[in-house]
């Protein structure tokens, strides 16, 4: 799998290379899925889904934002059929797909009715800040979609006095969604 290149700045940090994978691993994506990407922002997520799935569908609200995804679509090799909508999800969002990334926190529960009226097999949501996550969770299990929650926090390595010492960034909530889902055990 080739790495990602953002050479495009969306004023918005893309989901972190290690908290993609992740990611990515827990939606199980198939050659054959069809896959959304819910606040595209920088196109991380989308990018690499677009190497491993048939279909794509990247959202974003904002159109300063989703040019940065299509800028940073083109400097990275994929096979998948893209389509980038500009809209406030819901709207915008396929019926057809069979898994679906929520990168943000607005309008959640909205999009996660929407995965469960469109039965969408797998839905992950990232999520970096403590209150919406507690919101997050519960709006997954009341869907009877929440599988498991994964908390993640990665630190990377820096010299410091002739040594490494290592700066965190924030933890991120994986909140991970199926429609087979049995809850947390």
């Amino acid at each position: 799998m080739s790495r990602v290149t953002l050479p495009h700045d969306a004023k918005a940090g893309p989901t972190k290379s290690e908290v993609r994978a992740v990611t990515l691993d827990k939606l199980d994506l198939r050659p054959t899925d069809h896959f959304v990407d819910v606040g595209s922002c920088t196109g991380s997520v989308s990018i690499e889904a677009a190497q491993r799935v048939k279909r794509v569908t990247a959202v974003e609200r904002k159109a300063k934002r989703l040019e940065v995804t299509r800028k940073n679509l083109a400097a990275n090799e994929y096979d998948a059929d893209v389509a980038l909508h500009e809209a406030e999800a819901p709207a915008g969002l396929p019926d057809d797909a069979d898994a679906m990334f929520i990168g943000g926190s607005r309008n959640f529960e909205a999009v996660l009715d929407h995965a469960v009226k469109s039965e969408i097999d797998r839905v992950v949501m990232n999520v970096s800040r403590v209150e919406p996550t507690g919101a997050a969770i519960e709006a997954f299990r009341e869907r009877d979609l929440l599988d498991e929650v994964v908390q993640m926090q990665v630190s990377h390595g820096y010299e410091l006095a002739g040594a490494t010492s290592f700066k965190s960034n924030n933890p991120v909530y994986i909140i991970v969604g199926r429609r087979d889902a049995g809850g947390l055990d």
